[in-house]
């Protein structure tokens, strides 16, 4: 409330609903010539109105806001239409004030009481009849001249008439200063009785009875007035009269109590202190006492607290509650009622903070007590009983009675009235004893001054103990919710769920009560309970977007004051009442505020001073620097209050705030601030304003360069830190007050200056995204987490931008998998046509076009996922990487694609400048060394294959012609085909192994012999078994030498080093730098060997064993290359055999598989067909006919392969929709590969997962696409295949029509017609005309039968390749680069692959070659690495050991020592991660290591009980470890 609003002019407007009565009798009291000047309404008729309309609530503040700025406050209130006197004792309840006397021995005393228990004289005055003189402008004079606490008729903004104000009485306060000045020595209330007393007689007789001195202004009355009759009787009693004449000019006269001042054409100055003396005269002779409470004793009036039901039980709820206090003593009372937030919680506390400080080389077994410890004490605190006190109030606040918010405000008056008068005592103790230590100080007394000292910490340790409010009720119902949180159970004699408690507090806060953020008394935040509180906040509200603004600054210097003032909050200002830690409070933005910045809410944070002489002593700095970063962190706009312009206090302060900023720079955090000074005497003094904006803009800056060196920023001036503009961006405030308290009104400037700081908070909210709720939460709980470690840079983790990060990758997954999925169907479509002839050349600007749709459709996705996420504002910084990386995957899969398709066109052509009629071998060999010899040898193979099959038509048309006279015999017939076709088929096959001969290994190691010109080593010439599989070792240090240094003594105190670590059993010749980049190179060229055995399609051309050739060239090129490079090792020979010999092992059984369906293909399939064209032409069957059949069977395998392929796709897609583990990214695959590992508690996937995670991963895939197929086969892919085998024949069947057509209307033969037919299935199918080239047709010319032939066979083999369709034949039919599992692996394994240098966990960024560190949500056991540090426990989990502050490691196995916490300075690798220090539990690795323990040890060769585990890690569960994986990943 503005101190000057009710000095405004008021119009008539709109009725407010429910109140026309009312309106119509204000704006009747416009007279029609009134009317014309703007329809001006009494300013106090406003007033009341507003009153009047109120709520019990309103009425409160309302007052509560009068008495703040020092005006008169209504006691007396009639109605305006049935004059009922209302009492409204209720709106005084809140206001407490204080004032100074001097006692007996003339030292002053300070006086704190809530004004409603006062015991204080009353004057009390009132009119009779029409006067001429302002009665309350000459009550101002008494109690404030420069101040109108009554307003009166002179007053700006006055009318002549009024209606609602006559018999309302006012009443008001005179507080002395305590200085020789005041005018009266005590507290005095005057009363103001408006209107003509004889008017009011209720009111009369009421206050004339009550008052002390009654003051009464007199017209000149004639004898026969019926006022004379009461005032008779006032002179006629014993209380004290003073009649203030307006139509008399002589001064002061006395007689008995009784005084007569007149007041006409006199001083007013004069008046005022003939006055003022006449009530003191009066004031020292009476001994009455005025109590307003004691005004509800009286009949006919109405009391608001009685009269209002909800009120009324309220009130007797929070007083049978404050009954179970009654004759405790006060300092006691927290420990009894609130044990839950004693000195278990304050425990809880500083293990939490040394939690995360942790030293010393045992880290895990240091973090695991610790972290007991704490359980310890939850548990502790989860069996203390909780009081009846709080199950009183849990029970009141959770019912669904209408008092509700009655009982709270209650509850909070009579708790301050509880706890005041004690506290005052404490106060006045402690200030006592802070003097004598001053003196104490400057005598050097100081063994004195120690016991003072200590005097002085224990009223400290009182007054602690002895505040007492709603707040630290809810942080005792805080703590019981943490307590059962953490043992996840209820306590017994909690009457409702714990989980019902946050909802609460949740209901309070929307109410408009502060929630305390910070323990100001333990110096903790409560993140558990806020987190909860904020949870059901977004239930009860959605998860609405606030504006973050805080406060900063010294113990006060007004912060909750100008809050308070800003927003019409009720953060504790009062004596004694100074914020401890932090409080929020939330503010509904209005509708029209909306229109201006695009929030729903303002949400407040007021916090304790800094400095704040309590703490001296208790690490002050150290806690003022937490509480400005976390508040500072936590707000999109942070005030920074100054009292004054004192040098040093601003000194310390913008410390604090410039370090604070720092640190939000470095962690990438943006808030905004503004400097408010206070208390500034002249703020207009424009020139005085610029040269302290100019000195603060050196001090801030000067302060940045000092933060900055510390903390290794490279700013040079404070707006390289936060976006600050000096002119706009500091605010001069006016002092609070108009004169000196405790009687000085609020300073007209200072409401000015808030209005004008409201200005700039909504022009930078104007700017401002804010935050929404759910990133509060997480905000609150980074910035803590950050806090509590020694390192806050290094330590912040922001969840809210991780967990947005990783819904973008998520959408990118989707993105580049429809990106994928269209660039596969082109690339299909064009193989096809490739395949047919069709075309002879592919562009890059071709495969553009066919993607334009797609890329399309993913750039407005794109645009709308920036654009209307929620998390939008977070995601915009990643919006251009994003879209350039969506650009250049596009560019890569168009790159890809034309690669591969022209490898297929080079083959094409490759393979017609050679002769069809060479063997395979010599091919291979002519071909060897040739880019494109897969693709070439695949053409050469299926051309020879397709001639012979032709040939074999023709042939066997010729034995028909042989076996003309046996036609009728169809055994005979079936013998003669059975020897033809064992003849034909040996013929055509006799350069393919059978698959009892083959021997892959044996190829192998041949080919390895010839490399190594017979050194192949005796383990790895005798069998299988021999070799070692490399995909297992923990550790390559047994295939490499060192390369050896120049120093020859170096090299001698090297070996010998090497020698004692070998004894010690911890010999190891590669660094763990060393160890991943060797891993990374085993894990690079089995995905790539794995590429190249699906190129070469060996189901479809048989194995040769050009194709081991030339996986070992591959893989021998690869290890040379990496060896060139600079690395400090040097493999030998056995790397490479047992590498190529692991990997040939791990593809034996797929081209086994792949060469068995080869061979089946050709002895079963190719002679059914070709018997049915035999006994077609023994049957005497038209060309035509047999022609059509013939047709009819060289579609039939481009068909199932079409259909497979499709269907393959079709399903990828689905999978990619419905497959819980295949929907989403990277990192949600890597979720479900943990949960399944847990879940089958197999020792060697792990170790398979840990070693080879590619490997692993594409195991999973395999298996989770084969689960799929297998389960839903029926459902999904049957139908899927059955649906795409149905389009194809209408395809055929229409293609087949389209071309007869075509033939008959341009006179064509069957030449034109099977052009025509094949080129409209060149989309679709691999087939063409020179499939048919060794078939004669020249005499086809009925095409219409040809037609009806296709008609009618089609179905039948449509018919025979459906009946086919099977779990086992699905994967088998299809080339495996074509295999859904393969699509998927190639889109889920096109990511980041490098692993963590300390405990080889893997990236899980889903780009390869990413931006920025590689990272990963969930580090393990650096032992599980097969890697040991010294002077490091190998339980150490990464995110644990950086946290410390003295742990190191030796990187690359040099001398060099690097602390953990600074891991990067050890460059390479280390130098690429990002590592936050974490010590939350991380359930899952300690489970595992817990499970595994003895497979462990054996896997890594480490003697039973080599190490210890902490025995908190064998508490887990595998559920919990399971259910943890939800949490990281």
């Amino acid at each position: 409330m503005s101190k000057t609003g009710r000095y405004s002019a008021v119009q008539v407007r709109a009725n407010p609903p429910g109140r026309a009565k009312l309106a119509s009798k204000l704006a009747g009291s416009v007279s029609n010539e009134e009317a014309s000047q703007s329809e001006r309404i009494h300013p106090m008729d406003v007033q009341m109105a507003m009153f009047h309309c109120a709520d019990g609530f309103l009425k409160q503040l309302m007052v509560t806001k009068l008495s703040q700025c020092q005006y008169a406050l209504p006691l007396l209130v009639p109605d305006p239409f049935t004059q009922q006197i209302e009492f409204p004792l209720w709106t005084f309840r809140q206001i407490k004030k204080s004032w100074k006397i001097r006692n007996t021995n003339n030292e002053i005393v300070s006086q704190t009481q809530s004004i409603y228990k006062a015991e204080t004289p009353m004057v009390f005055f009132f009119r009779f009849g029409s006067v001429s003189s302002s009665k309350s402008q000459v009550m101002n004079s008494l109690i404030n001249e420069k101040h109108n606490t009554f307003f009166h008729r002179n007053c700006t903004g006055s009318s002549r008439t009024r209606v609602l104000m006559d018999g309302v009485v006012e009443i008001t306060w005179f507080y002395p200063s305590g200085s020789y000045d005041d005018k009266f020595t005590e507290c005095v209330a005057f009363c103001n009785l408006h209107g003509d007393a004889g008017d009011h007689e209720k009111q009369l007789q009421i206050l004339t009875e009550m008052a002390s001195v009654n003051v009464v202004l007199l017209p000149q009355l004639k004898r026969n007035d019926r006022s004379m009759t009461k005032l008779e009787e006032l002179y006629k009693g014993s209380k004290p009269l003073i009649c203030l004449f307006t139509e008399d000019e002589s001064a002061a006269v006395a007689l008995k109590k009784k005084y007569h001042i007149g007041l006409k054409d006199r001083n007013q100055s004069e008046v005022s202190e003939e006055l003022t003396r006449a009530i003191n005269d009066c004031l020292s002779e009476s001994s009455s006492t005025f109590r307003l409470e004691d005004v509800s004793k009286h009949s006919d009036i109405r009391v608001d607290e009685d009269g209002d039901g909800d009120c009324r039980r309220g009130r007797e709820a929070a007083q049978q509650m404050m009954s179970l206090l009654e004759k405790k003593d006060l300092t006691e009372i927290k420990e009894s009622f609130l044990p839950h937030q004693g000195k278990l919680w304050h425990q809880w506390s500083q293990k939490n903070k040394e939690l995360h400080q942790v030293q010393g080389n045992e880290l895990e077994m240091d973090i695991s007590r610790k972290q007991k410890e704490m359980r310890n004490i939850r548990e502790l605190q989860h069996k203390t009983d909780i009081s009846e006190f709080i199950k009183f109030f849990i029970k009141e606040i959770n019912s669904d009675t209408g008092y509700k918010m009655f009982f709270i405000k209650w509850l909070g008056i009579l708790l301050d009235e509880y706890t005041s008068a004690d506290l005052f005592v404490f106060y006045h103790k402690y200030e006592e004893t802070w003097s004598t230590v001053l003196k104490l100080k400057e005598k050097h007394e100081l063994e004195k001054l120690t016991v003072k000292r200590a005097e002085l910490e224990r009223i400290s340790e009182e007054i602690k103990a002895g505040a007492f409010g709603l707040e630290h009720i809810l942080r005792e119902i805080g703590q019981i919710y943490e307590s059962c949180s953490c043992v996840e159970k209820n306590k017994k004699d909690l009457q409702v769920h714990f989980s019902s408690l946050p909802s609460l507090a949740a209901e309070m806060m929307i109410s408009g009560f502060p929630l305390e953020l910070m323990d100001g008394d333990a110096a903790h935040v409560p993140v558990i309970w806020v987190s909860a509180v904020l949870d059901q906040l977004i239930q009860k509200l959605g998860d609405q977007r606030v504006f973050v603004l805080s406060v900063l600054g010294l113990q006060s210097s007004g912060k909750s004051t100008m809050l308070n003032a800003m927003f019409g909050l009720q953060f504790a200002v009062s004596a004694g009442r100074c914020t401890r830690g932090a409080f929020m409070q939330l503010i509904r933005v209005s509708d029209e505020m909306k229109t201006q910045m695009n929030f729903d809410y303002i949400l407040v944070v007021d916090t304790e001073g800094l400095n704040a002489p309590e703490l001296a002593g208790k690490s002050t700095i150290h806690h003022d620097n937490e509480l400005a970063t976390f508040v500072v962190g936590l707000a999109n706009l942070t005030l920074i209050n100054n009292f004054g312009e004192n040098a040093s206090e601003m000194q310390e302060i913008l410390q604090i705030v410039v370090q604070a900023f720092v640190r939000m720079k470095k962690v990438r955090l943006n808030p905004s601030c503004v400097f408010v000074h206070q208390n500034i005497s002249d703020v207009s003094a424009g020139e005085k304003n610029m040269e302290g904006r100019r000195r603060l803009q050196e001090k801030l800056d000067e302060m940045t360069k000092i933060v900055a060196k510390g903390d290794d920023c490279d700013a040079k001036c404070f707006s390289d830190v936060i976006r600050f503009d000096i002119q706009k961006d500091v605010k001069y405030f006016a002092q609070l007050w108009e004169g000196s308290p405790p009687m000085a009104p609020p300073n007209p400037k200072y409401c000015e200056n808030i209005q004008e700081l409201k200005k700039i908070i909504v022009s930078h909210a104007s700017k401002s995204h804010g935050m929404m709720v759910r990133h509060l939460k997480g905000r609150i709980k980074d910035l803590w987490e950050a806090i509590k470690n020694e390192r806050f840079i290094f330590s912040f983790q922001n969840s809210l931008e991780i967990s947005a990060y990783r819904k973008l990758e998520k959408k990118y997954s989707k993105w580049s998998w429809s990106l994928r999925s269209a660039m596969m169907e082109t690339e299909n479509k064009l193989h096809n046509q490739i395949e047919n002839e069709v075309i002879h050349e592919v562009e890059e600007i071709n495969l553009q076009r066919e993607l334009k749709k797609t890329s399309k459709e993913v750039e407005k996705s794109m645009s709308e996922f920036f654009e209307k996420d929620k998390d939008k504002d977070i995601l915009i910084q990643w919006k251009t990487s994003f879209e350039i990386k969506i650009k250049d995957l596009q560019e890569n899969i168009m790159r890809e694609t034309k690669r591969k398709l022209n490898g297929t066109l080079d083959a094409q052509r490759t393979h017609h400048e050679n002769t069809l009629h060479d063997k395979n071998k010599i091919l291979a060999l002519k071909l060897r060394g040739k880019a494109n010899f897969v693709e070439t040898l695949k053409k050469t193979t299926e051309a020879q294959r397709t001639d012979q099959e032709n040939t074999l038509y023709e042939m066997s048309k010729e034995l028909t012609l042989k076996l003309k006279d046996k036609t009728n015999n169809e055994e005979t017939l079936t013998k003669e085909f059975d020897l033809f076709w064992e003849q034909s088929v040996d013929r055509i096959i006799s350069d393919t192994p059978k698959i009892n001969d083959m021997d892959i290994m044996k190829d192998v190691r041949e080919i390895l012999s010839n490399i190594y010109e017979g050194r192949l080593p005796l383990k790895n010439n005798t069998g299988d078994s021999e070799y070692t599989d490399i995909f297992t070792v923990s550790s390559f240090s047994e295939y490499v030498f060192k390369k050896p240094t120049k120093n020859w003594l170096k090299r001698i105190v090297i070996r010998a080093f090497r020698r004692v670590k070998k004894l010690l059993g911890c010999d190891r010749t590669l660094s763990p730098e060393n160890e991943a980049e060797i891993r990374s190179l085993v894990t690079d060229i089995d995905k790539q060997t794995d590429k190249m055995i699906q190129s070469f399609n060996i189901s479809k051309m048989g194995y040769n064993i050009s194709y081991i050739q030339q996986l070992t060239d591959y893989i021998k090129t690869s290890v040379t290359e990496h060896q060139e490079r600079r690395v400090k090792y040097v493999f030998k020979d056995e790397f490479c055999m047992d590498l190529v010999l692991s990997i040939c092992n791990r593809l034996n059984k797929i081209i086994t598989d792949q060469h068995r369906n080869y061979r089946e293909a050709i002895y079963v399939e190719k002679k059914r067909e070709c018997y049915s064209i035999f006994q077609k032409y023994c049957h005497r069957a038209t060309s035509t006919v047999i022609f059509g059949e013939i047709i009819c069977q060289k579609v039939k395998e481009p068909i199932e392969q079409s259909v497979y392929k499709k269907t393959a796709r079709n399903l990828t897609d689905e999978m990619r929709s419905n497959c819980e583990s295949l929907n989403g990214s990277r990192s949600n695959l890597e979720k479900h590969i943990l949960k399944t590992l847990a879940e089958e508690e197999d020792f060697n996937k792990y170790m398979n997962y840990i070693h080879n995670p590619r490997d692993h991963f594409n195991s999973f895939i395999r298996d989770e696409v084969s689960r799929y197929i297998t389960d839903k086969f029926s459902v999904s892919v049957l139908p899927k295949m059955k649906e795409n085998i149905k389009l194809l024949q209408q395809k055929i069947l229409k293609a087949a029509h389209e071309s007869t057509e075509h033939v008959q209307v341009n006179s064509g033969d069957v030449g034109l017609w099977l052009k025509s037919f094949t080129q409209q299935l060149s989309d679709e199918l691999i087939f063409s005309e020179k499939d048919l080239s060794g078939v004669k047709h020249d005499d086809v010319d009925d095409f219409n039968l040809l037609e009806d032939v296709i008609i009618n066979k089609l179905p039948a083999i449509m018919s025979d390749i459906s009946s086919r369709f099977s779990t086992n034949t699905f994967p088998v039919n299809l080339d495996n680069k074509d295999r859904p599992d393969e699509l998927l692996i190639d889109h889920f394994c096109q990511c980041c692959w490098v692993q963590c240098p300390f405990c080889g966990a893997t990236c899980t960024n889903s780009i390869e070659n990413h931006d920025g560190d590689h990272s990963v949500p969930l580090h393990r056991s650096i032992g599980l690495n097969g890697i040991y540090y010294n002077n490091t426990s190998n339980l150490s989990i990464c995110t644990s050991a950086v946290a410390s502050s003295n742990l190191y490691f030796h990187p690359n196995d040099s001398d060099d020592k690097v602390l953990w916490s600074e891991y990067r300075r050890a460059g390479g690798v280390y130098a690429d991660w990002s590592i936050t220090s974490d010590l939350s539990e991380l359930p899952y690795w300690k489970w595992f290591v817990c499970k595994f323990q003895n497979d462990l040890e054996k896997y890594y060769k480490r003697i039973e009980g080599y190490v210890e585990i902490p025995d908190e890690w064998r508490k887990y569960t595998k559920q919990e470890a399971i259910v943890c994986l939800n949490k990281y990943l």
